[in-house]
């Protein structure tokens, strides 16, 4: 009897291996097909297949996957998009091609082209920042001044957080205007930037499976002009009134973009006029861990039951506060040591701390989701209780970081990869 695969197409260093670890408590074998499978470690260390192919290739895709079908059945294709968001789209066109369950690849492809999403929102009426999509530096400043300063200026094609930037005056403007279409931020498609108007508030994120939303989280940032996301608790400090409005705000986005199938996340920003859509992701977000330390919700194992066509359950086991907090360094250089995750594992309450980093790596902030080099989960019955857990699990982790000289600054930017999983975050 030929076995139950599950194609994984991508990965991630945070979700990845969930994905591995959920098929094979399912019974399912994860294949996860990649341009570079050796970029994930955890599928040498799960001992799970992988296959090198050109996943921006759909025909080259199509072609294994019905190589794999001769020796497999394929149960369900999904997929993990790193910071490539092309992948949720191309996965979408495999599951038509195949006739398996999956997200209309329509639908996924305006949703992650970041103008598109804003006309289709904005003509469904839902709330969003006011907006403007430039080609060229002219247009840019021209946008900015009729939004009026501060403004968020970004690629129209992108996540996390990868060439967003809050600028406050027009050096600023210049600047960032000059980096996204000077040639150093690279593109994957003809270069758009977005101008936006900077909606002032705190952040929430809505995590929806089907048309259901599970929970809605608070989300932290760094100091601007950046956005690089902190972490998230689960649930939010809400009332009764503000859950509905950011629920009800939510579930419009996914009828304005034909979505509704699988999992979504929705950022917000509660402002003057309540709450405004930041950005909505087709996927699942960094954050199923924390959802899951809160409610006992594996949204993991849940959404590939989905892609399998078996019946999901989204039914909340328990109900605590769960707060995650990414550990961020302070200064670039190299990484002389780093330790404490094990004292911090060993904290009561601490779910999980982890490092991505070893010693005498190059750190090169980028001011968005690359910088972070580890995190720390925690929950309990009780906000106050969390909060300070998980304090204490940072404080117990310690690194070193000697800086660069400058005239190899330049050289260690070149060999910084990037990590391969978008948390939540303006992007």
């Amino acid at each position: 009897m030929a076995r139950r695969a599950l194609i994984l197409v991508e990965g991630t260093r945070s979700n990845g291996v969930l994905y591995v670890k959920a098929a094979q408590r399912l019974g399912l074998h994860p294949i996860t097909l990649s341009v570079d499978p050796a970029q994930y470690d955890y599928l040498a260390a799960e001992g799970s297949e992988a296959i090198r192919v050109d996943t921006g290739n759909l025909d080259a895709l199509i072609g294994e996957c019905s190589r794999l079908r001769a020796t497999n059945d394929i149960a369900g294709i999904t997929g993990l998009a790193g910071d490539d968001e092309s992948v949720s789209t191309t996965v979408g066109k495999l599951c038509r091609h195949f006739d398996l369950p999956g997200p209309d690849p329509a639908s996924i492809e305006g949703c992650c082209d970041k103008f598109t999403q804003r006309q289709l929102l904005a003509e469904a009426g839902v709330p969003i920042p006011a907006y403007r999509v430039a080609v060229n530096a002219t247009e840019v400043e021209s946008f900015a001044a009729e939004i009026g300063l501060p403004v968020v200026v970004k690629p129209a094609v992108g996540s996390g957080s990868i060439g967003v930037r809050l600028c406050r005056d027009v050096d600023e403007l210049a600047e960032h205007t000059t980096y996204l279409l000077g040639g150093k931020h690279i593109w994957r498609s003809s270069p758009r930037v977005l101008v936006e108007e900077f909606a002032q508030g705190p952040q929430y994120c809505a995590a929806i499976m089907g048309n259901e939303v599970v929970c809605i989280s608070a989300l932290d940032f760094g100091p601007p002009p950046h956005f690089v996301y902190l972490g998230g608790t689960y649930p939010a400090p809400l009332t009764e009134d503000e859950h509905g409005r950011i629920a009800d705000v939510s579930l419009s986005c996914l009828r304005a973009l034909g979505l509704g199938w699988g999992p979504t996340n929705v950022e917000l920003r509660w402002t003057k006029r309540g709450p405004v859509v930041i950005e909505v992701n087709p996927r699942l977000g960094g954050s199923v861990q924390t959802i899951e330390a809160a409610y006992g919700i594996d949204l993991v194992t849940e959404h590939i039951k989905l892609v399998i066509g078996e019946e999901w359950n989204l039914h909340k086991r328990h109900s605590h506060i769960a707060t995650a907090r990414l550990l961020i360094p302070d200064r670039d250089g190299i990484l002389d040591w780093v330790d404490g995750d094990s004292r911090a594992a060993a904290i009561p309450g601490v779910v999980e701390a982890k490092l991505y980093i070893k010693p005498k790596t190059p750190i090169v902030r980028k001011g968005d989701y690359r910088d972070y080099i580890g995190y720390v989960l925690a929950a309990s019955p009780s906000r106050a209780r969390t909060k300070a857990i998980v304090q204490r699990a940072v404080d117990s982790i310690h690194w070193s970081i000697t800086p660069f000289p400058i005239e190899h600054e330049q050289s260690a930017a070149s060999h910084v990869s990037a990590p391969a999983q978008v948390p939540s975050g303006e992007g």
